[in-house]
């Protein structure tokens, strides 16, 4: 019988696709060990976990809202409604571990597994660790770091390991190459190609600028691959204009787009920003200005003071200064070949398997 591994986190993709990694690196260093996916019916998960090769839970999670506080009445009931889902599923799963990747669906699960003494570690993605690893990390066997920089912000236990071993992604080598790449989406060997996605669910600004450049001309030099994001897809969808403009609402999985990619403008998730590191991408990061504490700026900024990224605040967010600070990358050869450098030294393409092999090692 298999021993299984919970790995519970979700509500957005940041949260969600660092547990897929992790869960199919687990498949690969261990045969023996079962991972079992716990999310959110309201996340992103619900959507794209019945496409994955594993089982899964869905909890009747919800955010916790820190701004729009009166959203938060759901939580005088929730909290009990919770406790009988996880409780059930430790019981249907009886699992050696549970691994939390963060977000709302990862916080109950981690708290009902402490309540029944089930071994805990979790990853942390942002240089500005979460409220869920923050609450956790004194009772955790182990965190996984995927920044250096989240390591003083956190109150760990005695007995807990913090281990930087990055953020676990698709590793690159997986990715089609570039010419591979390029030639299966109908894209030239020499166009000069931008990336441009806001996160799984878009992001308005950003769509809003690029669409202005599209509608002014000032990118037909350019070729670019766009995420608009499923909810924005029906305003900006209409943009797609083969092979110059490949427009979805998703990109699903990225790493073609990233292999075909010359440069990336992006928010600065941190799954996000591994991977860019990963693939050696030179980026313009745009922070979503109200994620949790603000963490993307953290992210952002640790990317430009490597030299690895451009970081260009939403505040200040122009058509025309999106546009110079493309071209004051994919104009300059060496500016792009020095942060290409700079991302690569940064990556840490074999995180998933390193953190699967000490999760492993924990239930020996």
């Amino acid at each position: 019988m298999p021993i299984r591994i919970l790995i519970a986190g979700g509500g957005t993709g940041g949260h969600l696709m660092p547990a897929l990694a992790i869960a199919a690196a687990l498949r690969e260093v261990r045969p023996d060990l079962e991972p079992v996916l716990v999310g959110a019916r309201r996340g992103v998960e619900a959507t794209l976990l019945p496409r994955r090769p594993f089982r899964f839970h869905l909890l009747s999670a919800e955010p916790l809202y820190r701004r729009a506080w009166w959203r938060n009445v759901h939580w005088a009931i929730a909290p009990w409604r919770l406790i009988l889902e996880c409780r059930r599923v430790l019981a249907t799963e009886r699992p050696a571990l549970v691994v939390g990747t963060g977000g709302y669906a990862a916080a109950p699960m981690l708290l009902a597994a402490a309540f029944a003494r089930v071994p805990i570690v979790l990853q942390e993605q942002n240089a500005l660790p979460g409220l869920t690893t923050r609450w956790f990390a004194r009772r955790a066997r182990a965190v996984y770091l995927g920044f250096p920089e989240a390591e003083r912000h956190l109150p760990v236990g005695r007995n807990t390991r913090v281990l930087c071993l990055g953020n676990p992604i698709t590793p690159p080598h997986a990715a089609p190459t570039r010419a591979v790449a390029r030639a299966s989406l109908g894209i030239p060997p020499e166009a000069r190609v931008v990336l441009v996605f806001g996160g799984s669910q878009g992001a308005h600004r950003l769509n809003a600028a690029v669409a202005q450049l599209a509608d002014a001309g000032r990118l037909d030099e350019l070729t670019v691959c766009w995420s608009t994001g499923p909810g924005q897809w029906d305003t900006y969808g209409r943009y797609a204009a083969p092979p110059r403009r490949l427009v979805r609402p998703f990109w699903d999985p990225m790493a073609e787009a990233y292999a075909a990619a010359d440069l990336v403008v992006s928010r600065a998730g941190a799954m996000t920003t591994a991977e860019l590191c990963a693939f050696g991408l030179p980026a313009v990061l745009v922070p979503l200005p109200s994620a949790a504490a603000d963490h993307q700026t953290r992210n952002a900024e640790a990317l430009r003071e490597a030299g690895a990224a451009v970081h260009l605040p939403e505040a200040g967010l122009t058509p025309e200064g999106l546009l110079d600070a493309v071209q004051s990358i994919l104009d300059h050869p060496e500016t792009s070949a020095r942060m290409r450098a700079q991302a690569l030294a940064r990556g840490r393409p074999d995180a998933a398997r390193r953190i699967a092999e000490s999760v492993a090692a924990l239930v020996s």
